[in-house]
């Protein structure tokens, strides 16, 4: 039998260019430009930027989820890539084939952005964790698939007793424990978390990216989380990457790309962050300048 070697990163992007092609009045648009960055094996990366600046563009492309059935944004305009490569888990997304796409869908699990709000509201807790394994296989053995399920609800700090339960019966909070749950339950290789604390109660977001950090650690996965909040990826990311207009202006570590800011958006960033550390009058526009981070959507095609 042929072994594959395993990939030495889990994701790796050299000169990576996406780019949505006309569709109605609008003409084609680069959401990212020129793109090389990796993730290695167990490391968490941020991914930071404001809206339209390309992150959930690039969460959908490396998780394969563009390429699959439904996974444009309006109408159906789906990313394309016109430049450079991206490799995830030794797979290259550039013309993938179909039968290698759906082990990219397999071994990615990928929180969208607002995944809390777009549960199937006609279903159980236990079936919408449930559903991505019968999507693939409906003749997957029912008692093994209880036992998965229950296993992943129990993973992720909900009550069983919530397997019963309908979204609408949830908090937000909850709801979006079940979406990253939905999101592991085949014990991916590599999660993709797109804005994983969008919607959910300022009271439990540290308890969700707690949750999703101690998860990293136990199940050893690597993770691409894309948050508008420092403070999110201060507590999980080992790095953080900056994305600005499509193009890639920051790499390293929180401490390396802040306290040395080679490109005037980030340097406008550390400043704020200074500002607001010394608790100068300049809160408010610190906020606004955090709020610049607002959830992803990517203007351009109101992709989510």
């Amino acid at each position: 039998m042929i072994r594959v070697a395993a990939p030495t990163c889990s994701i790796s992007t050299s000169d990576l260019t996406i780019e949505y092609p006309p569709h109605g009045a609008s003409g084609a648009f680069v959401a990212v430009h020129g793109l090389t960055l990796q993730i290695r094996p167990g490391e968490v990366l941020g991914l930071l930027g404001q809206s339209g600046s390309g992150k959930s563009t690039l969460a959908r492309v490396l998780s394969g989820a563009a390429f699959s059935s439904g996974g444009g944004g309006t109408g159906d305009v789906r990313p394309q890539i016109t430049g450079g490569e991206a490799t995830v888990l030794g797979y290259r997304l550039r013309g993938i084939r179909r039968r290698k796409l759906s082990r990219v869908t397999f071994e990615v699990g990928h929180l969208a952005q607002n995944a809390s709000d777009t549960l199937p509201s006609t279903l159980t807790v236990a079936e919408i964790v449930g559903e991505p394994v019968l999507g693939r296989d409906r003749r997957y053995d029912r008692r093994n698939l209880d036992e998965q399920v229950a296993t992943m609800v129990d993973a992720v700090r909900l009550p069983l007793a919530l397997l019963t339960k309908f979204p609408y019966e949830l908090s937000n909070g909850q709801r979006q424990r079940v979406a990253l749950a939905r999101a592991l339950v085949f014990g991916p290789s590599l999660l993709i978390a797109d804005e994983p604390t969008a919607g959910v109660d300022v009271t439990v977001r540290d308890a969700v990216v707690d949750l999703i950090g101690e998860l990293q650690r136990e199940r050893a996965f690597s993770a691409l989380v894309i948050s508008s909040d420092l403070s999110v990826l201060r507590r999980v990311a080992d790095r953080i990457a900056v994305l600005h207009q499509g193009v890639l202006v920051g790499l390293g570590t929180i401490d390396e790309v802040f306290d040395d800011p080679w490109h005037p958006y980030v340097a406008g960033l550390a400043a704020a962050l200074m500002r607001d550390a010394r608790g100068d009058e300049g809160d408010s526009n610190d906020e606004d300048d955090e709020n610049d981070y607002e959830s992803e959507s990517d203007e351009h095609v109101n992709e989510n």
